[in-house]
């Protein structure tokens, strides 16, 4: 490819809308305070249509062998930010923040298309991206997007509330009437664990099977989704309800009233949402 070529398509590519809705959701996840330094990462599954209307999907730049092999996403694309880029720097650098990788075809690495430049790596918890991508597409085949944050109030009431899955769950539906309506299933919660690593990321995955949305205790959450809207909508619903407990849970005059079991279920009949008997209690 001749060096003009090169570089207009290095161009074209920064117009793709995954580009853009990456480079966006990004700066606002940093802009909202949630992904300080370089906190925060997301993978985005891609249709290769997408990605060879900006690229020659068959120039590899390097190979990055992968240290847990998941051959389930064999020959899938995905962009991913980058191990150690800053959410805030994505929009003055998308390639060096950003990056578009295929998983070989016997998934025991990924094959860099662009991005990630100077020798730079996906994310550190791409292990629990992955894992977690393979459980939600069984789930639900439209799956496409992981997104972890450290999601301000959220973290701080993993400190003053109980980390029990049901009484937790209750608690985000009570404080914002929307809430039952945008994860009817609950939210799952992880014990500590070290960041970046495979058990980590299994234990991700496994919670992925029934909730789309799973804490990190002390540390941020998971959230999955169909679109980046989706999925950056979960954890922006969560995060504004732990918001509103944690001022209501610190107010000296306490709470005078909450959102009743019967008026949650008549949400959710309303909404023709189902959740599970198990967090009701009334």
């Amino acid at each position: 490819m001749c060096v003009m070529n090169k570089v207009k398509m290095n161009q074209a590519i920064l117009d793709a809308p995954f580009i853009q809705d990456m480079m966006n959701n990004t700066y606002d996840m940093w802009n909202r305070g949630w992904d300080e330094l370089n906190g925060g990462n997301i993978s985005c599954l891609l249709d290769e249509g997408e990605v060879s209307n900006y690229l020659n999907v068959n120039h590899v730049l390097r190979t990055i062998d992968l240290a847990f092999p998941v051959p389930e996403l064999a020959g899938k694309f995905f962009i991913v930010t980058g191990s150690g880029k800053y959410f805030r720097h994505v929009r003055e650098k998308p390639e060096e923040c950003l990056g578009i990788i295929r998983v070989s075809s016997d998934g025991e690495s990924i094959e860099l298309l662009w991005g990630l430049r100077d020798g730079s790596s996906p994310t550190s918890e791409l292990a629990s991206h992955f894992m977690s991508h393979i459980t939600r597409l069984k789930q639900n085949p439209s799956h496409k997007v992981i997104m972890h944050s450290h999601t301000t109030h959220l973290i701080a009431m993993t400190f003053n509330h109980e980390l029990d899955e049901v009484l937790f769950t209750r608690t985000l539906w009570k404080m914002c009437t929307e809430c039952l309506v945008v994860f009817p299933e609950g939210i799952g919660i992880l014990p500590w664990m070290v960041p970046g690593t495979d058990e980590i990321g299994r234990k991700t995955a496994d919670k992925m099977t029934d909730f789309r949305l799973v804490i990190w205790p002390h540390h941020g959450i998971f959230g999955a989704g169909k679109s980046l809207s989706e999925a950056f909508g979960l954890l922006e619903t969560v995060e504004k309800a732990a918001h509103i407990y944690m001022l209501t849970s610190t107010h000296k005059g306490g709470i005078k009233q909450v959102i009743t079991d019967q008026e949650l279920k008549d949400l959710a009949k309303r909404f023709a949402v189902n959740p599970p008997e198990k967090y009701f209690t009334e």
